[in-house]
C-alpha cells in the first residue's frame, strides 16, 4: 500500500513539495522551525565534492557554500567568522561567564557525497507519516517502502523531509550544519544560558576523505569537540573503522586472439582470480558491527592491464594489520607463480580508530551521553562503520566524537530526516555546552 502523495508544487529554490496533506504547513517550535528552515535552503545547492579535482575545496559549489556561511555566521552574531584560503569555515561564540572552562568546538562538513546527484536537490515534506511506503517519484518508480526501510516505522506520525527520488537529501552533512548554526543562535538569543567560548568549523571533501587535510588545529583553538555528522536520534560515536585504500594493477600479455596458445595472459582473468582469493564472506554485504571487510570499489580492465582498487576496513588494529599482510602476500604468491611481476600493489593508510585517542579522555563521551539523557534523549552508542572528520582530527590533537544530525540512508534517494530529531540535535548541543559551563 501506498501513502497519498497530495502535494502542491514547491515555488522558489527551497520551498519543499508538500506530502500527505494539502494543507499549510502548521507552526513548528520555534528551534524546529529554524533548523528545518535552514537545512532546506542548505540543501538546495549543489555541494557535491569531487575526488577527481586537486583543489580544496575540490568543487566550486562549495567555495560558495562556504562564503554564505560565513555571512550568516556574521549576520546571527558569532565573532572572528573566517573563510580560509582552503574554504574552512571558522567563528567564535564568546564566552558570556566569568570563570574559565574548556574551549568546546562543533564540526560539520560542507560536502554531499559524489555517489548520487546532488544537482536540483527538492526535499519534500511529509506531515504526519503515516506509516506507509511512499512514493518519492511515481514517474520513476521510486519508493521508499517499509518491508526495505523498517527503521522508519520509528517516526510514524512524525514530521518528515525526503527525496524527490532524484537525487540525495544532503542530511550528511547539511543537517549538522544546520543545527550547530541554529543552536549558536538560539544562545546568542538566551545569554542567560551560561557558555564558555564556543568554536564552529565547517569543513570541505570529508564525503572524499580530506575534510581534515588542511584543518589547523591550533587555530581552531578548542580542547575537544564534536562532528555533528552521525545517523538516527541518539547516536554517539567514539569508535571508528582503521581505513586503508589498496590500488592493485594486473599486467597481461596481449596477442592476437588466434594465435594466442601458450602465449597471451589476460590481465582480467588474473585479476579475477586475485579477486576470488579474497574472503569470500568478508565483505560489507556480510559484514556489521565491529566485523572489517574488503570492498572492491572500482575495476577497470583489459587484456593487456587491468586496474583494481580496494579499501580495507577493520576496527581492530591487529586484525587491520593483518588484512593488508593478507593481501601483500597474495600478490607475492600471485608473482611468484607467474614468474614475474603480474601484479603491482600499493596500500595507503587513510584515518584509524578515534577510539584510542579519546579513551584517555573518556569524559567527553560522557559529557554528550549526559547531554542526552538530560533533553531525554536514549543515547545509542555505536561504532561508525566508516570514517568521520573526527576520526583524523583525534589523532591531530583534537579528541572529536561523534554525534547524531538526525538523518537515515544517506547518499542516496532514500535518503530522509525526521524534523524531531534535528531539533533535538540542536538541544544537544545546547546540553552539551551548558555541562561544559559547569565544570
Amino acid at each position: 500500500m501506498y501513502s497519498n502523495r497530495k502535494g502542491i508544487k514547491s515555488e522558489g529554490d527551497f520551498c519543499p513539495i508538500l506530502l500527505n496533506q494539502f494543507i499549510p504547513v502548521p507552526e513548528a517550535k520555534t528551534m524546529e522551525k529554524n533548523v528545518v528552515g535552514r537545512f532546506l535552503k542548505y540543501a538546495g545547492l549543489n555541494t557535491q565534492s569531487n575526488a577527481d579535482s586537486t583543489s580544496s575545496p575540490s568543487s566550486e559549489g562549495q567555495v560558495k557554500f562556504g562564503k554564505k556561511l560565513a555571512e550568516e555566521l556574521v549576520h546571527i552574531g558569532l565573532s572572528d567568522v573566517e573563510v580560509d584560503w582552503n574554504g574552512y569555515v571558522m567563528a567564535t561564540l564568546p564566552s558570556n561567564m566569568d570563570k574559565s572552562v574548556p574551549v568546546v568546538g562543533f564540526i560539520a562538513h560542507m560536502d554531499t557525497s559524489p555517489e548520487c546527484s546532488g544537482k536540483n536537490v527538492r526535499p519534500a515534506i511529509i506531515e504526519a507519516y503515516d506509516g506507509l511506503d511512499l512514493v518519492l517519484n511515481e514517474e520513476k518508480k521510486v519508493v521508499l517502502t517499509v518491508q526495505r526501510f523498517p527503521e522508519i516505522l520509528k517516526y510514524k506520525g512524525e514530521r518528515l523531509i525526503v527525496t524527490d527520488g532524484t537525487s540525495l537529501l544532503g542530511a550528511d552533512d547539511k543537517a549538522g550544519l544546520a543545527e550547530i548554526v541554529t543552536s549558536m543562535e538560539y544562545l546568542l538569543e538566551h545569554p542567560e544560558i551560561k557558555h564558555g567560548k564556543i568554536r564552529v568549523a565547517f569543513t570541505p571533501d570529508e564525503e572524499i576523505g580530506r575534510g581534515a587535510d588542511h584543518f589547523y588545529v591550533p587555530n581552531f583553538g578548542a580542547e575537544f569537540a564534536y562532528t555533528i555528522d552521525g545517523g538516527e536520534l541518539g547516536e554517539l560515536q567514539y569508535e571508528n573503522f582503521n581505513a586503508a585504500s589498496a590500488h592493485l594493477i594486473f599486467h597481461g600479455i596481449n596477442v592476437h586472439p588466434g594465435s594466442a596458445k601458450n602465449k597471451m595472459r589476460n590481465s582480467i582473468l588474473v585479476a579475477n582470480r586475485f579477486i576470488s582469493e579474497l574472503p569470500e564472506k568478508e565483505v560489507p554485504e556480510c559484514t556489521e558491527h565491529k566485523e572489517g571487510f574488503f570492498h572492491l570499489v572500482k575495476f577497470d580492465g583489459h587484456v593487456d592491464q587491468t586496474k583494481v582498487e580496494f579499501i580495507i576496513r577493520d576496527f581492530d588494529s591487529i586484525n587491520f594489520s593483518e588484512r593488508k599482510s593478507f593481501m601483500e602476500q597474495l600478490v607475492n604468491r600471485f608473482n611468484q607463480f607467474y614468474g614475474d611481476q603480474v601484479v603491482e600493489i600499493v596500500i595507503k593508510d587513510q584515518y584509524f580508530n578515534m577510539k584510542e585517542m579519546i579513551d584517555p579522555r573518556f569524559f567527553i563521551v560522557e559529557l554528550a551521553r549526559d547531554a542526552m539523557i538530560s533533553c531525554h534523549i536514549e543515547p545509542v552508542i555505536v561504532p561508525v562503520r566508516g570514517g568521520t572528520d573526527g576520526a583524523r582530527l583525534s589523532y591531530m590533537g583534537l579528541p572529536c566524537p561523534n554525534i547524531f544530525g538526525g538523518g537515515h540512508n544517506f547518499h542516496g534517494e532514500y535518503e530522509f530526516i525526521p524534523t524531531k530529531s534535528m531539533e533535538s540535535a540542536c538541544r544537544v548541543i545546547v546540553a552539551i555546552v551548558s555541562k561544559v559551563a559547569e565544570m
